[in-house]
């Protein structure tokens, strides 16, 4: 009886991932709907003191829907995404305008071909300053590729957000995200 009483209250609680939206994406409060103009989504990140992020998806993406489902639902994940980062989501394979910083205006499915993505999601960090005439592709301070779990995307959005990868030090993103894991394991951190 008593894993039938389990079993029901876990079929009636509530699913805890984002919507999806009518272009099939999943939506979630920290994403900004933006005219796509790269250079203004930008100016309105360093105005409000937040680093842009480019999330690319695609409908019906499995790997999405983890991500959107068993990650970014995670308290500490969402709410230091929204409080430091300035997210803009592109479509795979949409057909909404783009401008990318080189002043190039293009569809997202033709913004994702040029900036050499393939696989979603695919995570593109920006710096607070580019590069006149740069892409997005050669702006990027780093790129996440694929669905990771909590620890490996938290680590990520706060090894950008810390400048990690314009230190001059050995630790690149996996030495510091191996470090990130041992201090956890070792209970030196939250």
């Amino acid at each position: 009886m008593k894993r039938l009483l389990i079993l029901l209250s876990l079929i009636a609680m509530p699913a805890f991932g984002a919507e999806l939206g009518d272009d099939g994406l999943h939506k979630t409060d920290w994403m900004r709907d933006t005219f796509k103009d790269l250079s203004e989504d930008l100016a309105e990140a360093n105005a409000e003191g937040k680093r842009l992020v480019l999330m690319i998806e695609q409908r019906g993406c499995i790997y999405c829907t983890k991500m959107h489902e068993e990650v970014f639902p995670r308290a500490d994940i969402a709410s230091y995404i929204r409080d430091n980062f300035f997210v803009v989501q592109i479509n795979l394979h949409g057909d909404t305008e783009i401008t990318d910083f080189d002043g190039e205006t293009l569809s997202e499915k033709q913004a994702a071909r040029k900036w050499g993505l393939l696989f979603t999601p695919s995570i593109l960090f920006l710096p607070e300053e580019v590069a006149e005439g740069a892409t997005v592709q050669t702006a990027a301070v780093a790129l996440m590729p694929g669905a990771f779990g909590a620890g490996t995307t938290l680590d990520m959005f706060t090894w950008v957000n810390e400048k990690r990868y314009a230190l001059d030090s050995d630790e690149d993103f996996q030495r510091y995200h191996a470090r990130r894991i041992q201090e956890r394991a070792d209970g030196s951190t939250d």
